[in-house]
């Protein structure tokens, strides 16, 4: 599915059906449905030795929605980069609708880790994260998990599986059962979803 105008309304259109959106050939939109999702368990991350040791150390403060654009700019890339300016736009207003959420890490130098993503029922579909210090982004993710826990969110997704994802635990799930999960998760609701699609909570 390509060239879709990007609204919020899509967004939640998209997203309900099992696709997620990616700028390429410049500002064109594409919606990809992948045959395999990869999603986190709801109990949490894989936490390495090194990443238990940064925990306790409590190096980074966490918050929550404090800074939502800013946490999307800083996941844009230099180059190959699928967010676009119009990206930030429409899921900025997402995130006032108040459906999309982010989480933070702040150190001494500022904004130095995040993850942001959008909640559609009991599912939480997370987009992209970022780091600027040593594992700032990684702390930020763990966060976000136990938090959609604490939400009772039932499905944690994190789209296209990669090493990097794997090694924290990610698994994979074939299109037939995230499709079953995402139907049932439409469901519910949780403190950080919509109880519907955004054009009808004006009505």
């Amino acid at each position: 599915m390509r060239g879709a105008e990007l609204t919020p309304e899509m967004v939640w259109a998209g997203y309900s059906q099992g696709y997620f959106p990616m700028t390429v050939f410049g500002d064109e939109v594409e919606w990809l449905r992948p045959h395999r999702r990869a999603l986190f368990p709801p109990t949490g991350i894989h936490v390495s030795e090194s990443l238990k040791k940064t925990l306790r150390q409590r190096r980074y403060e966490i918050r929550f929605d404090t800074s939502f654009e800013q946490v999307m700019l800083a996941c844009m890339r230099p180059g190959d980069n699928w967010i676009s300016e119009e990206f930030v736009r429409v899921y900025g207003e997402v995130h006032r609708q108040g459906w999309a959420h982010c989480c933070e890490a702040w150190g001494e130098e500022g904004l130095v880790g995040g993850v942001y993503g959008i909640a559609i029922g009991s599912c939480f579909c997370a987009e992209s994260m970022f780091h600027r210090s040593t594992d700032a982004g990684k702390v930020a993710l763990h966060a976000l998990v136990e938090r959609c826990r604490e939400l009772e969110f039932t499905v944690f997704d994190a789209q296209v599986m990669n090493p990097h994802l794997a090694s924290l635990g990610a698994f994979e799930v074939d299109h037939e059962e995230y499709m079953a999960l995402l139907k049932m998760a439409l469901t519910q609701t949780t403190e950080w979803s919509l109880p519907g699609p955004p054009s009808l909570q004006r009505t």
